[in-house]
């Protein structure tokens, strides 16, 4: 006898998202700040940055005019080291002409396991960056899996991986507790376990002003901007930690401000010898890239990358 099925009656797949992510969406993924490096999204300067004079260059938060010819320059020599190590570089496309701060794509994507947190900006200056963002993100296929929203705000480089299982959140100026708690539930939502709050101090904008991770369990600090609790917890979980004195190179150099390739393997700012030596000293491979332009922005080589896919560690 053949029986006939009623009405709506089925079961869902019971796959999770993470387990159907590369044959639906591709291959987007990001768990550490040192995996080996696959893909990133940047935004190569455009008209945006011309009308930046001595005028208004505060405005914008910039430490001084920046010459366009040698900022795209310097970006694409970074770029054409990204290639050279096997990792695709994307672009946004249909960014703002009045958005000289764009470039700096840290603080617009967070990725994840899962896709990309859209972030928001903190400065009037830099709200509707993320729009171009979001649309790209999009046709690339990367899923975005949260947009900061309400009274939160949140840029990507208060946040830095250690571990598929935890996360160092920092609030401050950039950052708000409305908006550490959006990205706080996502991530405890794809399984971050350790969660590790910190403050930002008056000084820095962004940890990665202080704290950066070179290695699998070596993460390079200003000490005099951490704080205990925070280092505490990451010494617990096996992390080393590297003390960089050298707060002139990290200021108006910033030293700190590199991307690693793969773990233990970073691409850092020419100019920094002190920083380079002590990378060096600690097992940490080096490639230098001239920024001395882009820092007239107040950023450098991680401010402009954006991770869209990282090997595990």
């Amino acid at each position: 006898m053949e029986v006939k099925v009623q009405g709506e009656r089925w079961f869902p797949a019971e796959t999770s998202f993470a387990d159907e992510l590369k044959d639906l969406w591709g291959n987007w993924y990001c768990d550490s700040e040192v995996g080996r490096l696959r893909a990133v999204l940047m935004h190569r300067p455009g008209i945006e940055i011309e009308g930046i004079t001595e005028e208004n260059f505060a405005e914008f938060r910039f430490r001084a005019p920046m010459n366009p010819v040698r900022a795209r320059r310097q970006q694409d020599q970074l770029a054409e080291i990204y290639r050279a190590h096997g990792v695709e570089v994307h672009y946004v496309e249909g960014q703002r002409d009045d958005k000289p701060n764009a470039m700096f794509m840290r603080d617009l994507v967070f990725m994840t396991p899962e896709g990309a947190i859209v972030c928001r900006p903190a400065i009037s200056a830099r709200r509707g960056e993320e729009k171009a963002v979001a649309r790209t993100l999009a046709t690339l296929g990367v899923p975005i899996i949260k947009t900061i929203n309400g009274d939160g705000f949140f840029e990507g480089a208060s946040a830095m991986w250690v571990n598929r299982e935890t996360v160092v959140i920092g609030t401050g100026s950039r950052t708000n507790e409305s908006g550490a708690l959006q990205v706080e539930r996502e991530l405890r939502n794809i399984g971050v376990k350790n969660i590790i709050r910190t403050q930002i101090p008056y000084g820095s904008i962004h940890l990665d002003g202080y704290m950066n991770m070179a290695d699998k369990n070596k993460l390079v600090i200003f000490p005099w901007h951490t704080t205990y609790d925070c280092m505490k917890q990451l010494i617990d979980l096996g992390i080393e930690l590297i003390e960089l004195p050298y707060i002139d190179e990290l200021k108006q150099g910033m030293s700190l401000n590199f991307v690693a390739l793969a773990p233990g393997k970073v691409v850092m700012p020419t100019g920094n010898p002190l920083t380079k030596d002590l990378l060096l000293q600690n097992g940490i491979e080096v490639i230098e890239a001239e920024m001395d332009e882009i820092i007239n922005g107040w950023g450098a080589i991680h401010c402009m990358t954006a991770f869209l896919n990282r090997d595990p560690v």
